[in-house]
């Protein structure tokens, strides 16, 4: 019940088939050096086995406008559907491994499995996070990522939502007050 989470979108291949989405709620980022990340994935999903075999998948973020084909790549099976295709989605070249990323989202990040622990309903496959594209709309001229201009999406206990409001930055607990001149 560890809620709300990031909603996104793997993308797989395997070799000579068509490349196949899964929506996962249940995503990380478990260390920062080496970069990694790790998923969540049914064992009886079709995409479990993709990566299972091919040890490679692409994390792809999810913004509003692409809410709705979340949600169909979720309940809609690679097996019998193209959900590239019926989702007007563009596989999009990696650079570093044989899986496709999604071209409407703004950010992809290549990934290489390295370790995948059985946990009982769901494995999770830890990863090496080996390339990342950026939609260059997000970037300004000094070569700075918005991400946060992207309208990300978070998903709690069964409902999708658009990230909005900012709060605060990094470390703005403790910053000293400039009007008390502290």
């Amino acid at each position: 019940m560890l809620y709300p989470v990031p909603a996104v979108m793997v993308s797989c291949q395997r070799p000579g088939e068509r490349p196949n989405i899964i929506t996962v709620a249940w995503a990380g980022t478990v260390c920062s050096d080496p970069a990694m990340l790790s998923i969540s994935v049914r064992k009886e999903r079709h995409s479990h086995a993709i990566i299972s075999e091919t040890g490679n998948f692409v994390v792809n973020l999810v913004t509003s406008d692409l809410a709705f084909a979340t949600d169909y790549c979720g309940v809609k099976s690679g097996r019998t559907v193209d959900k590239f295709r019926e989702m007007h989605l563009t596989a999009q070249e990696s650079q570093h491994i044989s899986a496709p990323g999604i071209a409407e989202s703004p950010l992809n990040l290549e990934c290489r499995v390295t370790q995948i622990l059985e946990l009982g309903s769901h494995d999770l496959f830890l990863a090496e996070v080996v390339g990342v594209t950026v939609d260059e709309k997000y970037m300004d001229k000094n070569g700075t990522f918005h991400l946060n201009d992207s309208r990300l999406v978070a998903y709690s206990h069964g409902t999708y939502f658009e990230l909005g409001k900012r709060l605060g930055t990094f470390g703005y607990s403790v910053k000293k007050d400039r009007r008390t001149k502290k």
